[in-house]
C-alpha cells in the first residue's frame, strides 16, 4: 500500500499551515511506502538547500520505519547504527523526518521537512504525517 496523492496533499497541507503557525518557510516532501517522490511543495523563500534534506529525511524514515532524529540517536559515535548516513546515497539522521502508518498499522510512506530549526522540522512534520495517519511504527526489538 502507498499514501494516496489525495492523502499527500492533506498532509502537505496540514504540515504548510503549521510551518505558517511558527513563522517558518519549508520544504515538505511525501514518499510512498517504496520511497519514491509522491508530492513536494517547497513554500516561497525556502532554502534551495532544504530542497535535498526533505526529501531525504521522508527516505530515511521510510526505509528503516522510525523518525530520522531516533535514527541520528543510534547513528552517533559509538552508537548501533554509527555511519549509517553514507549508505542508500545518503540518509539524514536528526528530527523532521517522519513515517506515515494507515489505520491498520501499514507503513504507507513519509514525511520529510526541513527548512527550519530541528524542533521546528519536527513539529511541522508531525502536523502534517498526523493529518492522514499515524507516525510511530510497533515498536521493534532493536529499537531503543
Amino acid at each position: 500500500m502507498h499514501v494516496t496523492i489525495s492523502e499527500a496533499e492533506i498532509a502537505i497541507e496540514a504540515a504548510r499551515k503549521k510551518a505558517v503557525e511558527l513563522g517558518t518557510k519549508m520544504c515538505i516532501a511525501i514518499v510512498d511506502s517504496g520511497a519514491n517522490l509522491k508530492a513536494f511543495h517547497r513554500m516561497d523563500d525556502a532554502w534551495v538547500g532544504s530542497i535535498d534534506i526533505a526529501i531525504k529525511k521522508a527516505k530515511t524514515a521510510v526505509f528503516f520505519g522510525m523518525p530520522t532524529g531516533q535514527i541520528g540517536k543510534l547513528s552517533q559515535p559509538g552508537g548501533s547504527l554509527y555511519g549509517i548516513e553514507h549508505s542508500n546515497e545518503g540518509l539524514i539522521t536528526f528530527p523532521g523526518g517522519l513515517p506515515i502508518v494507515d489505520k491498520e498499522g501499514v507503513l504507507v510512506g513519509a514525511i520529510g521537512v526541513s527548512g527550519s530549526s530541528v524542533e521546528n522540522d519536527h513539529a511541522v512534520a508531525q502536523a502534517g504525517g498526523s493529518a492522514v495517519g499515524v507516525c510511530d511504527l510497533p515498536e521493534h526489538p532493536w529499537r531503543t
